[in-house]
């Protein structure tokens, strides 16, 4: 033992040929994958190397190294349980939805847009179409083709569009029933 504390080459080499088989047959025990318990063994030499000045009794030895990998057994095995492997990894949340996705979405969100349109008024459709057409009419335009105050476009247009939300949402509790 001193000598390997000398650093020996030799004295190094019996001391793993005399422990490395108990190391290894302990370590098997925790149930470790093999790079763990060879990780472990490993560990157990070197705080061995670190410490080896402060053994006080060289002939117990075999029993520092049995519990120092017993140690660094639990210290393995609580960081492989923290750990915990899936099948499937988990989706990525901020995931962008693929092309072919997006273009469903919107086709889905368009057929609902129109089908809340269609249960409007009369009257506010065209307003709504006027507005938000390719070609955006002055208001005079508007109030002549409608037959409504300039004044009052603009707060028609608001109930118009307050009607449409209305809509979209008793679609989607409808929708939501049906499912």
């Amino acid at each position: 033992m001193f000598k390997a504390r000398n650093g020996d080459p030799g004295a190094w080499s019996h001391l793993v040929r005399k422990f490395e088989g108990m190391l290894r047959a302990l370590v098997g025990r925790y149930r470790l994958s093999g790079a763990d318990a060879s990780d472990v063994v490993q560990t157990t030499w070197l705080r061995l190397a670190e410490n080896l000045d402060r053994l006080e009794d060289p002939s117990r030895v075999g029993a520092w190294l049995a519990t120092t990998a017993r140690h660094e057994c639990l210290r393995t095995r609580r960081a492989c349980a923290r750990e915990i492997p899936d099948e499937q990894p988990p989706e990525p949340r901020d995931r962008e939805p693929a092309a072919v996705d997006r273009g469903l979405l919107q086709a889905d969100r368009n057929a609902e847009l129109w089908s809340a349109f269609a249960r409007l008024p009369g009257r506010d459709q065209a307003l709504l179409r006027m507005l938000l057409g390719t070609r955006e009419p002055s208001y005079k335009e508007i109030s002549t083709a409608l037959a409504i105050p300039i004044g009052s476009i603009g707060p028609t247009r608001g109930r118009a569009l307050e009607r449409l939300r209305g809509e979209l949402e008793r679609g989607n509790r409808l929708h939501d029933l049906a499912a």
